[in-house]
Formats: structure tokens, C-alpha cells, sequence
């Protein structure tokens, strides 16, 4: 069986929130998503079109002053359907891609000072990532008396928090770990 392509659910659920063109869709998720799922220009219309083509969401032209017309794309009730569908499923369990790890796993390849300088590298994104999201979460909490999207937003950048904090403390572990292969 094809592995589904779950990007469709992504923009159908942006779809869901606010109806919009595909910039506006991008947009969204660049300050939403991002931070575990994002699309490209390049995925955005392609899905764009064959949700209108299954009948899961319609487009009409807007006008704008002196620039091209812009496409707002809307959601039907079959494409709420199909949302409400995907959401209720099971996910499904991918394999995450890990260049930190790979790059590891063959770390006998390379020098010890090589593979330190890697992981206080990663340590360091890490931290910046923690920051951002401890900044995000702030935001959110503000928002959540007003906003019921917020506190769904909330536990996704809690998951982001507790993942930095996760991998902060393997670095600290894996760096002790090379400095006694070094000693």
C-alpha cells in the first residue's frame, strides 16, 4: 500500500481555520505549523488544485487593486468530512530522519574533537529552540482565555519544550560520554 500523503490534511486543516489563497495558507502555517509541519509554495498548489478536483474544497477570484486576481480557497462539507475522517484515524509511526545521529553512528569515522564540536553544535540549536518555544508558549497562554485555539496550539509547543529538554539532557549525557573516550 502508497504511503498516504498527509500534506493533503495539513492544508485542509489550515482550510478549516481560516479560508484563504496559498499565500495566505503558507503564511499560516509559517507562523503556526512550522515548527513540526510546514509546506512549500511548491506542495501548496498542487494540493490546492487536487482538493478542488475531489470536490474537497472550492476556489473563487478576488480582486485586487493593480496586482493579479487571488484565489480564496474554501472548504466543503466534504472536505470537513475528510478532515474529520484523517483526524479521527490512528497516526501513523514514521521513522524520523536524524542527521545528528547518523552523523554519530559512524562518529568512529572522524576524530573525537570532530564529533564533540557536532553535538555542542546541536546542543546549541537546542537551546535556541527552547527559547523559542518557551516564547511561544508565553504568547499562547496570554491567548488561551480568548482564543480556544490556543490551547491546542499549547500542547503542541509544549511537546516541542519537553523534546528540547529531552535532547538537552542527551547532550550533556553523550558529551561526558566522548570526553571519557577522550581522557
Amino acid at each position: 500500500m502508497a504511503k498516504e500523503n498527509k500534506s493533503k490534511y495539513a492544508v485542509l486543516g489550515v482550510l478549516s481555520i481560516c479560508p484563504g489563497s496559498g499565500y495566505d495558507i503558507k503564511k499560516f502555517m509559517e507562523q503556526s505549523t512550522s515548527n513540526f509541519w510546514n509546506e512549500s509554495y511548491g506542495q501548496i498548489y498542487p494540493i490546492l488544485k487536487q482538493l478542488i478536483d475531489e470536490g474537497l474544497a472550492t476556489n473563487h477570484a478576488e480582486k485586487q487593486e493593480g496586482k493579479p486576481e487571488r484565489y480564496i480557497y474554501t472548504l466543503t462539507a466534504k472536505g470537513q468530512q475528510e478532515l474529520a475522517r484523517w483526524l479521527s484515524e490512528s497516526i501513523e509511526y514514521a521513522v524520523e530522519r536524524n542527521e545528528m545521529l547518523l552523523k554519530l553512528f559512524f562518529g568512529r569515522q572522524t576524530s573525537l574533537a570532530n564529533n564533540i564540536e557536532q553535538v555542542q553544535a546541536f546542543q546549541a540549536l537546542q537551546s535556541q529552540l527552547l527559547k523559542k518555544y518557551e516564547g511561544i508558549e508565553q504568547h499562547l497562554q496570554a491567548g488561551v482565555s480568548t482564543n480556544p485555539d490556543c490551547s491546542y496550539s499549547l500542547m503542541t509547543v509544549r511537546f516541542g519544550i519537553h523534546r528540547c529538554r529531552a535532547l538537552l539532557a542527551w547532550s550533556d549525557e553523550t558529551l561526558a560520554a566522548l570526553q571519557a573516550l577522550a581522557d
